[in-house]
């Protein structure tokens, strides 16, 4: 716990299988692993000091790309480009990786090898606005091939290298309220034509009424001419397929399910097509599945069937497929984050997790869900992990406010959480309106909403803990990061349930963060709250630094002195305010950590550091 490493953006290309390891007890290194010959063991091609890591729109991914023996990535030591050549039979590679780009301020992620004309495709940020650009595999300048009117990524190239299809989104909608997929033909030279918008949310300079948002995730080739993509038209991710010649779109399977996520970070994939059948991961109340998306089930004008592959895991990302073989993220409720490994045709599988779990599989505390009356006595979902020995009324609770606030509380083994219920605490982990996996109805429960809806959903799952007789009142905890770090701050403000919290990296004042934060959520709040500074009293109604003198139980805070999406100044001003007012205030600050912690020093430091603030002002 702490120290293990974090597995990112697994790929099957040309016969290999590649992955991240962002490892905590190298301070957050990421380094990136090669599966070696007959799969005995791993490789490392980047070893120390190098760090693989994108910090385009401050969240970065997709930092790597692999065609054929090319593979380039960037490298956070001088964010720029660089190219490695592998050895055809694996192993080490034969030569050190040499730069493509000359340091500067920008920053580059999301590519793709542009094989046949031997270049690099991807984002690079750079005064203030997203380009499309290549990168030629010798080294040299980046060339603009596009320029969005804002936001781009996740461009797909088509197999024959004729087309391109990419993902566009602007200001003020992220890319999970509205975006757009664009298509282009490729020429010979490499440039491209017929640059079109094909589906998506009408662009905000677009003349005429606005249109209805929508959002799209992740275009997938599944042949020369049929591009995969998740649309939210009809109110969920659903995939749909177009022809892009004829122009022609197809909805494969119309299900109350997501099959997207929200596009944090570049490098996402919930579909994968190994060169005859297109695999998904979807998402049913919470609960991922895999599932192979049976095509040929349309042919007599139906759409496709789902085929859930049977499988014991339930928290799945990342996928990548190739000629009968797929990979994955996995995790489920007993079994640890690792790498899944599945022959499609016989069904057998592997699974390796990034660290082995100290628990006995009986010590585990398994999730349970939790249905119950939120916000407006709205639905609302959370899971409940009981503590060790079972539930009962005088047992202390945790309550988690997940950040994004799009994010979601997933089912995957969480040493985090064990550690809690290991201790005797109760954990319900909230998917409060806002989250993900719900249908896009449940993501705009939070539209405008921000600070009211999360915070009503956080006290109405811990009320209706207690209620069960599975909490005590006089035991109430609330923790989170980020925004979920904003909601715990809100929900000791504006109720009384809580009667402790923890505060990562959190949001303690909205006017500040409107005015103070980086491009990518620069808008964000216009949707959450209100256009800023129309709204402004709206986010002085919210903001808890407005309303310090409301909480008067402990609070312990964690800030990273390098985060550029939270300033320092939030927390320093939120705890001094609590001081002022006599509140008991533990702050503990992480140098060269920055929003959302990478050290195993730190990661463990704030589990140890709160569990021993609660327990003291709980008198356990």
């Amino acid at each position: 716990m702490g120290r293990t490493p974090s597995l990112k953006e697994p790929l099957l290309r040309n016969g290999r299988l590649l992955w991240l390891e962002q490892r905590p007890q190298e301070q957050g290194r990421t380094t990136l692993m090669q599966q070696s010959a007959q799969g005995s063991g791993a490789v490392e091609l980047t070893p120390a000091p190098r760090n693989l890591r994108s910090r385009v729109h401050e969240y970065g991914g997709g930092v790597y790309a692999l065609e054929g023996n090319d593979l380039v990535f960037v490298d956070d030591g001088d964010r720029c480009l660089w190219h490695l050549g592998l050895e055809p039979g694996g192993g080490l590679p034969p030569h050190p990786p040499r730069r493509l780009t000359e340091p500067g301020p920008r920053a580059f992620a999301d590519g793709l090898i542009d094989g046949p004309r031997r270049r690099w495709i991807g984002v690079m940020e750079s005064g203030g606005r997203d380009q499309l650009v290549a990168v030629p595999l010798a080294g040299g300048e980046p060339q603009r091939v596009h320029q969005p009117t804002d936001f781009c990524g996740y461009a797909a190239l088509s197999p024959d290298g004729r087309q391109l299809a990419w993902v566009e989104w602007q200001q003020p909608l992220m890319p999970w309220d509205g975006s757009q997929l664009w298509l282009a033909d490729v020429n010979a030279a490499g440039g491209l034509e017929r640059v079109r918008q094909v589906a998506g949310t009408g662009r905000p300079e677009s003349a005429g009424p606005p249109t209805r948002a929508i959002s799209v995730f992740q275009p997938l080739w599944i042949g020369p001419e049929h591009l995969v993509v998740a649309s939210d038209a009809s109110g969920w991710w659903n995939l749909q397929r177009l022809h892009t010649r004829s122009g022609q779109w197809q909805a494969l399977l119309p299900l109350q399910a997501e099959f997207a996520m929200p596009q944090w970070v570049y490098g996402m994939r919930t579909t994968a097509w190994d060169g005859q059948q297109l695999i998904a991961a979807a998402c049913w109340d919470g609960v991922w599945q895999l599932g192979r998306v049976d095509l040929a089930a349309d042919r007599v004008g139906t759409p496709a069937a789902w085929q859930p592959l049977e499988l014991p895991f339930d928290d799945l990302a990342a996928l990548s497929a190739e000629a009968g073989r797929l990979v994955a993220v996995a995790s489920s409720p007993t079994s640890a984050e690792g790498l899944l490994e599945l022959d499609l045709a016989s069904g057998t599988w592997q699974h390796t997790p990034m660290a082995s779990c100290p628990l006995e599989p009986e010590a585990i505390s398994r999730p349970e869900p939790l249905w119950f009356g939120g916000h407006g006595g709205q639905r609302t979902h959370a899971w409940f992990y009981p503590p060790a020995g079972g539930a009962h009324g005088e047992a202390p609770l945790l309550v988690k406010s997940h950040s994004g606030p799009t994010s979601m509380a997933r089912r995957g083994l969480s040493l985090a959480i064990q550690f809690w219920t290991s201790r005797g605490w109760g954990v319900v982990d909230v998917n409060y309106g806002g989250s993900t996996g719900f249908g896009r109805a449940y993501r705009e429960r939070l539209n405008g909403q921000w600070g009211v809806v999360d915070v009503a959903d956080c006290a109405a799952a811990a009320q209706a803990v207690v209620a069960a007789g599975k909490a005590s009142p006089a035991r109430l905890a609330i923790e989170g990061g980020s925004a979920g770090g904003f909601t715990t701050l809100a929900a000791l403000c504006f109720t009384d349930v809580f009667r402790a919290g923890a505060c990562r990296y959190g949001v303690a004042d909205l006017g500040s963060l409107a005015q103070d934060t980086h491009r990518f959520e620069a808008r964000y709040l216009d949707g959450l709250v209100g256009p800023w500074p129309v709204a402004k009293a709206t986010y002085t109604d919210r903001s808890p630094l407005q309303h310090a003198d409301r909480i008067r139980c402990p609070v312990i805070f964690f800030q990273g002195l390098d985060d550029l999406v939270v300033p320092p100044e939030q927390t320093d001003r939120m705890a001094a305010a609590l001081k002022a007012n006599a509140v008991p205030v533990e702050v503990h600050r992480f140098p060269n950590e920055g929003h959302g912690f990478r050290s195993s020093t730190s990661l463990i430091q704030v589990l140890e550091a709160t569990e021993a603030f609660f327990s003291r002002h709980f008198g356990l």
